[in-house]
């Protein structure tokens, strides 16, 4: 029925003898996907979700949005202005309890899981010649910390008070997606970056084959002060041009949150198609390789949605 209106549906559900009923209405569902700025992991993985629910959900229409990501995310599904979306746990967590100062001045009743899936990595990276290499040298230097009350801000925010900082320890503070911190740094105006995002990072990436870079250490210690969603990790050795040894950071898990006005059908299908067209996610971009089955209705800090539910059911998992 893909491509029809609701019209020709009608009429195609008539001529069939059928009547026209809400299930028939069903198959005109659109799904919108949220993402994130284009220079993200969200936005290439938005993309290849959004295709492969095109492609195998029946009369699913799709689009896929680029926004501030996981705040912003989070209140559009809220308000019905999105099926689906990208967001860190620990913003999904404070969502659900309404923390004003975290983006979310009421409690967002309608947020939904549809899964778990891969961790975000804390990577701070300084340009070598700042002489940045760990938490305290950012004292007096110039940072990104990401969108304003975007889920990397967030994070950015809650390790510095972990550590005893805050942002008036920097000289200059500058809230600006990844790609224009970037570019700001390639022009000797910004010292360093923080973003939160999955590994190997266009815009880092980026960045490391036109300057050297010092990534930036985050001790263990600070993801045992945080505590979860937040946990300890490592970026490789080698994951961005020039950087010779593991660098030890924090990672929390990204979620995809959809919403209670999704139907129970969609939302069994969103679950469905993701598991079994990985290898279309992982093509888009590598962050996709950590996605698992096993992990996918593990530790969500809000109700699994009832259709995504039915689905780790009859695999299993719950």
């Amino acid at each position: 029925m893909i491509g029809l209106n609701r019209k020709h549906v009608a009429a195609a559900a008539v001529a069939l003898g059928l009547g026209f009923h809400p299930a028939a209405a069903g198959a005109q569902e659109f799904v919108n996907v949220l993402t994130g700025g284009t220079s993200g992991v969200y936005y290439p993985l938005g993309v290849a979700l959004s295709k492969i629910y095109g492609d195998n959900i029946e009369g699913i229409r799709t689009q896929v949005q680029a926004t501030k990501a996981s705040v912003e995310n989070l209140n559009l599904l809220q308000q019905g202005r999105g099926e689906i979306a990208f967001s860190l746990g620990d913003s999904v967590k404070a969502a659900w309890e309404g923390d004003e100062e975290a983006g979310f001045p009421q409690k967002l009743d309608k947020l939904r899981a549809i899964a778990a899936i891969y961790p975000n990595y804390i990577q701070i990276v300084a340009s070598e010649e700042s002489g940045i290499e760990n938490l305290e040298g950012l004292k007096g230097k110039s940072l990104s910390v990401g969108a304003p009350k975007s889920g990397t801000e967030l994070n950015a925010r809650q390790i510095f008070e972990a550590v005893g900082m805050s942002y008036n320890d920097l000289s200059q503070t500058e809230y600006l997606p990844f790609g224009e911190s970037v570019e700001l740094m390639k022009n000797r105006q910004l010292d360093a970056t923080l973003q939160s995002a999955g590994l190997g990072v266009a815009s880092i990436k980026d960045l490391a084959v036109s300057m050297p870079i010092n990534m930036v250490a985050v001790p263990a210690e600070v993801a045992e002060k945080l505590g979860a969603p937040f946990q300890s990790a490592t970026i490789p050795a080698g994951t961005y041009e020039g950087q010779t040894e593991d660098v030890p950071t924090l990672a929390v898990t990204n979620i995809l949150v959809t919403h209670s006005d999704v139907s129970d059908e969609v939302a069994y299908q969103m679950a469905k198609q993701l598991f079994e067209n990985l290898d279309e996610m992982t093509a888009a971009h590598a962050a996709a390789r950590d996605i698992s089955l096993e992990n996918a209705a593990k530790a969500l800090p809000i109700p699994l949605h009832p259709g995504a539910e039915r689905y780790y059911k009859e695999k299993g998992l719950l």
